[in-house]
């Protein structure tokens, strides 16, 4: 049962929904989940700490002015995704602005490092970063359950015990492990504009 610490508006649709509702929380929860990310994406084409910070926020405002067209129409299509084609731009616009700059160590120009910037990042990247981004969410999302319920779902989708070892261990019925779980992995989608499982 929530601890009431998250308004019911918060909980009830999903992140994108609420994004879209322009929800001053779920852009607060937007730029905490995967703003790390982003910046992470960055850092990694070359920008030093400040541009790759500046670039962050030009990103997220290339968001609130487009979110409203992001839609899921095809299989495949995610936010995330979505999100990677934003920052490419915005890490275009950066290098195109900086074209006259003196050239990168080892004679690489800053238009030529993000030309070689993948459609997409890579597998590794992506389950790297999933595995942060489902730890961030569930961070936010903890004091929402009671603390048996936050329990029974840890101990069973993280820790990866069985559901009766989980009700042995807390004195619950089996059907409660059940329903904990469902119960926080149900939010845990809400809170993530692409869930993760």
């Amino acid at each position: 049962m929530p601890n009431g610490t998250t308004s019911a508006r918060s909980s009830s649709s999903s992140l994108i929904t609420r994004l879209k509702a322009r929800d001053t929380d779920a852009w607060r929860r937007l730029s905490h989940l995967y703003g790390p990310i982003v910046y992470g994406w960055l850092r990694r084409a070359g920008l030093q700490d400040g541009d790759a910070a500046d670039v962050v926020q030009e990103v997220f405002l290339a968001i609130a002015q487009g979110i409203d067209a992001f839609r899921r129409d095809r299989p495949g299509d995610s936010f995330r995704g979505w999100l990677w084609t934003i920052a490419r731009s915005k890490m275009h616009d950066h290098f195109r602005g900086r074209a006259g700059e003196p050239q990168a160590g080892g004679g690489t120009t800053f238009h030529q490092r993000v030309q070689q910037l993948p459609e997409q990042p890579d597998e590794q990247e992506l389950a790297a970063e999933t595995n942060a981004l489902a730890r961030r969410a569930m961070a936010l999302i903890k004091t929402d359950f009671e603390e048996t319920t936050w329990r029974a779902f840890w101990r069973t989708a993280v820790d990866g015990q069985t559901a009766q070892q989980v009700a042995s261990e807390l004195n619950i019925n089996l059907a409660s492990v059940y329903t904990a779980k469902s119960r926080v992995l149900a939010r845990l989608r809400q809170e993530l504009a692409d869930p993760v499982e």
